[in-house]
């Protein structure tokens, strides 16, 4: 006892006094927490509803769509409230760091933690995966094994996918130009233009309806819309069960790979719960949680996958380094507008 109430008083010489507690399992943080999350209430608050129960600390939630959030946190600078962002895609991530909205992590990973910036600035919470999707009764699945075979003649007017302003297809192309080189990642970008069944617009939900309502054979999506779809209402998942995923690449460099991830906010006043937050989400309980609620492949790779995921099947993912799929977007997003993707 005597221990722990050194180790209070010692850190309250750089916590407020107003400002801290003494949580459930005798850490001192701060007693409030602000965070801005692009994930949707309903798949994020009932785990940081546990997270504020067991340390007694108050969460303050704002959700939004992503690029409005970093733009919200840009705009309030200093004064801005925000101590934890998390958001979707390494894109979205680089960025924060780039334009200075984010902080080293000083939490205590768990060893089997390798997606994280190289610089502490973030560390990925979940993987998602974006493969190709096909109608099994328009498409000989075994005509497609790769990305590369979308663009093939065959299959002109036949092609779904989201527009060049996605940071999902941003990734996807800034990938394919870390391991393709830029004349044939345009080359690509091109043919896929030369293929599209119509002028991308919609979400990757979108994308597989159009699938299954006959205005393409093949899509690009995400594999948690798909899963979401296949445990929605039964109108939905009659949709999503008529298609295939077929993973891509797995003869060389695999699927491409992205993340969902946190940062503790540049200027975030309650750094103690922050830090303490990142290592919750890390946590087993936490890990099997958000994996089977928003059918995202855990980062811990001792967590089982969910039902929905397990039935898509197996598959080799890219290795490259996310921190330069996330720098190269820019980069990305100009070879898609000079194809014409738009």
């Amino acid at each position: 006892m005597k221990k722990i109430a050194s180790l209070y008083i010692l850190s309250l010489l750089c916590t407020p006094l107003w400002a801290a507690n003494l949580s459930a399992d005798n850490r001192i943080v701060e007693s409030e927490l602000n965070i801005y999350s692009a994930r949707k209430e309903a798949l994020i608050k009932p785990l940081l509803d546990k997270f504020s129960a067991q340390y007694d600390v108050k969460i303050n939630l704002v959700t939004g769509k992503a690029d409005a959030l970093l733009a919200r946190a840009k705009s309030e600078g200093k004064f801005s409230p925000v101590d934890i962002i998390i958001t979707t895609d390494v894109g979205r991530l680089a960025r924060a760091k780039s334009q200075s909205l984010t902080q080293p992590i000083t939490a205590t990973l768990p060893d089997y933690v390798t997606l994280k910036d190289q610089e502490s600035h973030w560390v990925a919470l979940t993987t998602r995966n974006r493969p190709i999707i096909i109608n099994p009764l328009t498409v000989d699945a075994d005509s497609i094994t790769s990305y590369e075979d979308l663009i093939k003649p065959e299959f002109k007017g036949r092609v779904c996918i989201r527009s060049s302003s996605n940071i999902y297809n941003q990734s996807l192309v800034a990938a394919m130009l870390i391991q393709k080189g830029e004349a044939q990642t345009l080359a690509w970008s091109k043919g896929m233009v030369e293929n599209f069944a119509r002028r991308p617009k919609g979400g990757d939900r979108d994308q597989i309806k159009a699938v299954v309502s006959g205005v393409c054979d093949i899509a690009v999506a995400n594999t948690y819309y798909l899963a979401a779809m296949r445990n929605a209402d039964e109108t939905t998942q009659a949709i999503a069960n008529k298609v295939k995923v077929i993973w891509p690449n797995q003869s060389n460099r695999g699927v491409h790979l992205n993340i969902s991830g946190i940062s503790v906010a540049k200027h975030a006043k309650n750094t103690l719960a922050a830090n303490l937050l990142i290592e919750y989400m890390l946590q087993k309980d936490a890990q099997s949680w958000y994996a089977n609620t928003n059918h995202e492949y855990p980062v811990d790779p001792s967590i089982e996958w969910s039902d929905t995921l397990k039935a898509m099947g197996t598959f080799k993912h890219e290795t490259i380094e996310l921190n330069q799929v996330g720098e190269l977007n820019g980069q990305a997003l100009r070879i898609m507008d000079k194809a014409g993707w738009r």
